[in-house]
């Protein structure tokens, strides 16, 4: 089970976007321009979801978590399937993990949540904050 800390949902963003698109004001072409890195990530890590893509409406979207932090070295800024962040959630103090929508038809993606795991915040642990002359 993941512990999420300092949790921040991008709806709001979403909407407001999806808005101008429908409206003409912004490009099909500008929002729907996911990298091919992406995309790969999509179709090996990613878990799918509920929602249709709101642009082409042709599937479903598909969530792909991104982490990143120090401590995870090499490893971050990959991608992960739900299952692996719970093994990294109890691994590692704390990393970030960024949640990113696509739709592998019409390459539409948008950054969905970001939030903390990991360690560091467990009850009953004293957390330190590092001072910038360390």
């Amino acid at each position: 089970m993941l512990t999420q800390r300092q949790v921040v949902d991008y709806a709001l963003q979403r909407r407001a976007l999806l808005a101008d698109v429908h409206s003409g004001r912004v490009g099909v072409a500008e929002v729907c321009d996911a990298s091919p890195y992406l995309l790969r990530a999509a179709r090996f890590h990613g878990q799918a979801g509920e929602q249709q893509c709101p642009v082409c409406r042709r599937e479903r979207l598909t969530q792909v978590s991104w982490i990143f932090g120090e401590a995870l070295r090499q490893a971050s800024g990959s991608a992960r399937k739900p299952e692996e962040l719970v093994a990294l959630e109890n691994s590692f103090d704390e990393f970030s993990v960024y949640v990113v929508e696509v739709c592998r038809s019409c390459s539409w993606n948008h950054l969905v949540q970001s939030y903390v795991l990991g360690k560091g915040g467990s009850p009953g642990r004293s957390q330190r904050r590092r001072t910038a002359a360390e």
